[in-house]
């Protein structure tokens, strides 16, 4: 996983979750409290709401990304650049300010201007937002979306997201958005509940990761919350998906989600890293990967250019057999034997331990001796996903 420098701010496994703070200068974004026009207003908003209260980045938007209201142009997103750029001026703090926009000309101004960083809620479907934000050595928000400037963040499938992440290609400080919210009709909140739980296949691409999930609806929706009450689901949340691997964390709720971050990191399971000199005295890394699924594997694997039909023997799945018969153990001892699980256990109960393409295998073979142990084997080839 590469560590991304965002003007200073090191993004990356090693570095603290960051915290992006919003401010808009749209009139007509629907949450209300970021919204600002005049640049003194907004300045202080950012000092005190924002930096002050823990927020390593402040990411200005020109427009609503609501799906309701129509699309602006670049021309008119750069007619409210003047007040992102005064609001940022005006600042006192200390943060990376990045600009929210799908344009490539946009972007080109706002940093020529001292935008630091970039958020591409188009996900280079502008094919020289790349460019522009190499030229400036500026790091970018990639989020996934159609290659149409018309429909940002318009992908159901996850598998889709995954793909439509490379769109273009990626930078050198490309960071990923896998874009959660509802960002058209056919999507819906189990859509992003399932991006979601698959969060870590999004390291597949070895970038660090963007997640905006503040009070989203596919977080409210479990808990029966409005948006006003949603605030313990997006820290809950929050906690959860910086245990999963994501980097920094697109908030209204700058303070709060500070400290769920903070605690997401701490108990994370730690990735190994160790760097050795080799033989011609070159630096050697050494990289515990976050693969928790043959899914997550797949990814990996593929990135490297290896196949990833391997990923079923790349993760282990420890299972529990009980209320088992001495046939029915036996058929399972017997089916182990001939793969490179192990089986532990008598007495009705049994740990089985494997790949999931030796599970399969296993399931296959004990299959046969009773109803019992096939309802068993029906479900052990579940875990083996």
């Amino acid at each position: 996983m590469r560590t991304v420098d965002a003007a200073g701010l090191p993004i990356g496994d090693e570095h603290p979750p960051r915290i992006m703070g919003v401010l808009n200068v749209s009139k007509e974004s629907p949450y209300s409290p970021s919204v600002f026009d005049d640049p003194e207003a907004a300045a202080a908003y950012v000092d005190e709401e924002l930096i002050g209260e823990g927020a390593d980045i402040v990411d200005v938007g020109l427009e609503s990304a609501n799906k309701r209201f129509e699309v602006l142009s670049a021309e008119e997103e750069l007619e409210r650049l003047d007040t992102a750029v005064a609001a940022m001026e005006a600042s006192s703090g200390d943060a990376v300010f990045s600009i929210e926009t799908r344009y490539h000309e946009v972007a080109d101004a706002a940093l020529s201007r001292g935008f630091d960083m970039v958020n591409d809620i188009c996900g280079f479907a502008d094919p020289e937002m790349p460019a522009v934000c190499a030229a400036h050595d500026a790091a970018v928000v990639k989020m996934a979306s159609p290659p149409d400037l018309q429909r940002p963040g318009a992908v159901e499938d996850v598998d889709d997201i995954y793909d439509a992440l490379a769109l273009n290609g990626f930078t050198d400080k490309t960071i990923v958005d896998p874009a959660f919210g509802g960002w058209s009709d056919e999507k819906t909140l189990e859509d992003d509940r399932e991006t979601f739980r698959r969060l870590r296949e999004f390291r597949g691409y070895g970038h660090p990761i963007l997640v905006s999930i503040n009070r989203k609806n596919f977080l409210r929706e479990v808990a029966g919350r409005d948006t006003e009450a949603a605030l313990p689901v997006s820290l809950a949340a929050t906690s959860m998906a910086v245990e999963r691997g994501a980097h920094v964390v697109r908030t209204h709720d700058v303070a709060e989600t500070r400290d769920a971050a903070l605690i997401g990191k701490e108990f994370a399971r730690d990735r190994v890293r160790r760097d050795a000199a080799g033989d011609e005295g070159e630096a050697v890394s050494v990289e515990e990967l976050d693969v928790t699924t043959a899914g997550e594997a797949a990814r990996h694997i593929d990135r490297v250019g290896g196949d990833p039909a391997l990923a079923g023997q790349a993760v282990t799945r420890t299972v529990e057999f009980s209320g088992l018969d001495p046939e029915e153990i036996g058929a399972l001892r017997a089916a182990v034997a001939e793969s490179s699980a192990f089986i532990v256990g008598d007495a009705g109960t049994a740990l089985v331990v494997g790949t999931p393409a030796g599970l399969r295998n296993i399931s296959a073979a004990a299959s046969g001796v009773s109803d019992g142990l096939d309802a068993a084997l029906r479900a052990l080839r579940g875990v083996t996903e």
